[in-house]
């Protein structure tokens, strides 16, 4: 893909890898409209934008709302007519000890990763399949190829939109639709700097927003980064799963058992 003069949405992009992509992308001729909750960084950086020459619109939403997420795509086509790419980036988590969790807050983690995710999703698809085209670029994650310590409801919603965007590259693909996964591996950002997650081999954001860009202008199917994490990430999934278990089992902390109950004098 060319970027110049393409009409570009990205979400969650008030901080981290999805603000440097929108610089990034605006920077090489794109139209960029951002979306995240927090209207007051958006706007900044479509400022940031403007004082560099580059054409940008902050749409503030809560995408975990679907009203809420359409009406962010409906904007976008209303203001520039098309959707030609859009980088589903939202969702994150901090490190999550599932032994002390509810159903609840395993779902709304989920629900945070997922929902977030499918609510822009379908409208924009709706909108490219009107149009003819369009790219899908889903940034997912390498935990969403195994269940990852800690990351455990977030591997799980990974995992689930891994297989939703394979499955959509089978059913729209042929009404001209591509669609690139994008899994990076740890990623030093804002976000992930007290979450409480071991990061060996982190990348810095303008790293991982150089893969990210040339996995856009390329187009593969699936873009695992970096090659040390993706080729770990490859052989787990090529061992057996007792061994790989095994081998997982050793990066969980001990479970720090609850204070004891004075007794009732």
């Amino acid at each position: 893909m060319d970027f110049k003069n393409k009409v570009v949405l990205i979400v969650g992009a008030s901080s981290g890898m999805g603000r440097a992509l929108a610089l990034r992308l605006a920077g090489e001729g794109a139209f960029v409209a951002v979306t995240a909750r927090r209207k007051d960084r958006l706007d900044a950086l479509v400022d940031e934008m403007a004082l560099r020459g580059d054409l940008g619109l902050a749409l503030a939403a809560d995408a975990q709302d679907p009203v809420a997420a359409e009406q962010v795509v409906k904007e976008v086509v209303r203001r520039f007519g098309r959707i030609d790419l859009v980088v589903l980036n939202a969702g994150g988590a901090p490190a999550l000890d599932m032994r002390t969790m509810g159903a609840r807050e395993v779902l709304a983690c989920m629900r945070a990763n997922y929902d977030v995710a499918v609510n822009v999703l379908f409208p924009v698809l709706h909108q490219m399949v009107r149009q003819g085209h369009g790219l899908v670029a889903q940034t997912n994650s390498l935990a969403g190829w195994l269940g990852v310590p800690l990351q455990g409801p977030y591997s799980a919603a990974k995992g689930a939109l891994r297989l939703l965007i394979d499955t959509c590259r089978v059913e729209f693909g042929p009404l001209g639709i591509r669609f690139v996964s994008l899994y990076p591996g740890f990623v030093a950002t804002e976000a992930t700097a007290n979450d409480g997650m071991p990061a060996p081999l982190a990348l810095s954001e303008a790293q991982a927003v150089d893969h990210i860009v040339r996995a856009l202008r390329r187009e593969p199917l699936d873009h695992l980064f970096p090659f040390s994490m993706a080729w770990l990430v490859r052989l787990a999934l090529l061992l057996p799963k007792r061994w790989t278990t095994r081998i997982l089992r050793r990066e969980v902390p001990a479970l720090q058992s609850p204070a004891p109950t004075p007794p009732t004098p």
